[in-house]
């Protein structure tokens, strides 16, 4: 979505809507090979048409996708409409580009056939797209002033500055900004997630595109009539099962998540940070932003060092990227030191190193990211317990189980990368 609404404004921005007649996209790698499951393309339909992911109607999308399928009239930026076929204009090619495994092409034709503008973007996870994989990442922002590039350095910074992970992260963050903005946006981060998590958990919630029943709704029901269980200390792992498995939910039906890092991944973060606000005394806002600020700060070392992309590295870039975010920001706001937050981070990880992305049903993000999310949720409390446990001190580092994840990524057989090749998406039929 974010590509071709970024492909359609630099058109108009060039002045050449009214010479335009025709829009084409090309969908390469495992963006062609799973596309479909994925909803590559409506939502490459709906960046065409002007529409962002937080600010779109998750309700109007599919009365959006009816009107052009009945009418076949696409308005570009909503503004000026073309004749539009999804069946012929956006094209399924899954053989991948040589600089990245997910890019989609995009170009505008006028009446003659003939190229107005062509551009291919490379979406590299998380949301983030880019144009030039190997090109350095450059911007004119002012330098931060607590810069780290590994987990070693941010212990570090955090030692030289004497500020926990999060107000470091925060320190940086008002190298751009003013506190209150980032505040601001923190708490939207949470309310998205914590709207997700509602909508998920709803019994009249939009139907899956497979046909498979939504679990959630049935297990809040079954939570809220289980009172003689609440004695039961494993109670609140049901509902951290439930929090993941709602968000999962949402993002299988095109819902609004937060990629945290990634739509796949994106109920993890959400389900920890609901446990922390349900089962831990004493969570408040505050808390809330310093548990997404330290979940941010690990985050970043991952795009930076490894990747985030199922296509590039398997699921452990995205379900394993999205524990160890988690399990740090728990230990964070459990009152664990720098030192105790870096290890719940590494523990996050090493437990899901090799984990590949094979979901089942052509690319749909369902089995098994559905419960792959719970299950991570309740790994990454667990990894932060075990952290603020003990005194900091491990053997494997951040940095090294970051290297390591990189390298079995790198390891590991196309079929298992988001191709729906191999693993559970060739041993597994949908009906």
């Amino acid at each position: 979505m974010l590509a071709a609404l970024t492909f359609a404004q630099e058109h108009a921005e060039r002045g050449l809507l009214p010479l335009t007649h025709r829009v084409q996209v090309d969908l390469h790698g495992s963006l062609g090979a799973t596309g479909r499951g994925h909803a590559t393309d409506r939502g490459v339909i709906l960046g065409l048409m002007g529409e962002k992911p937080d600010t779109v109607e998750p309700d109007s999308v599919a009365h959006k996708l009816e009107m052009l399928r009945q009418h076949g009239t696409l308005a570009l930026l909503g503004i000026h409409p073309l004749a539009f076929d999804p069946g012929t204009d956006i094209r399924f090619r899954p053989t991948p580009l040589p600089a990245h495994p997910n890019a989609l092409t995009l170009s505008a034709l006028d009446s003659d056939g003939m190229s107005l503008t062509t551009q291919t973007y490379y979406s590299v996870g998380g949301g983030f797209i880019t144009t030039n994989v190997s090109a350095a990442s450059s911007s004119a922002r002012v330098a931060p002033p607590h810069p780290f590039f590994s987990g070693e350095s941010l212990l570090a910074q955090c030692h030289q500055s004497k500020l926990s992970i999060s107000e470091l992260v925060l320190a940086n963050e008002l190298a751009w900004d003013d506190a209150e903005s980032v505040r601001v946006r923190l708490l939207r981060i949470w309310q998205v997630m914590a709207d997700c998590v509602h909508r998920g958990t709803m019994a009249n919630s939009t139907p899956l595109a497979s046909g498979l029943r939504r679990r959630a709704p049935d297990l809040l029901r079954r939570l809220q009539a289980d009172t003689d269980k609440h004695d039961d200390f494993l109670t609140s792992m049901d509902w951290v099962n439930l929090f993941a498995m709602a968000v999962n939910e949402e993002n299988a039906a095109g819902g609004r998540v937060v990629t945290a890092p990634t739509n796949g991944a994106a109920g993890i973060v959400p389900a920890v940070l609901h446990y922390y606000v349900g089962f831990v005394p004493g969570a408040n806002e505050d808390r809330i932003c310093d548990f997404l600020l330290t979940a941010a700060a690990i985050g970043m070392l991952y795009k930076l060092n490894a990747s985030i992309s199922g296509a590039e590295v398997g699921c452990q870039g995205e379900v394993g990227v999205a524990c160890s975010m988690a399990a740090a920001a728990l230990a964070a706001v459990l009152g664990g030191t720098p030192e105790q937050v870096e290890h719940a981070a590494e523990i996050g990880m090493e437990h899901n190193l090799g984990l590949t992305c094979d979901p089942v049903g052509g690319g749909l993000v369902q089995i098994p990211c559905i419960e792959r999310n719970a299950i991570a949720a309740v790994k990454a409390i667990n990894a932060a317990r075990m952290a603020v446990r003990s005194d900091g001190g491990h053997k494997v580092s951040l940095d090294a189980v970051i290297q390591t994840m990189r390298a079995t990524g790198a390891d590991m057989a196309i079929k298992y990368k988001e191709t729906s090749l191999g693993g559970l998406a060739v041993n597994v039929v949908l009906c």
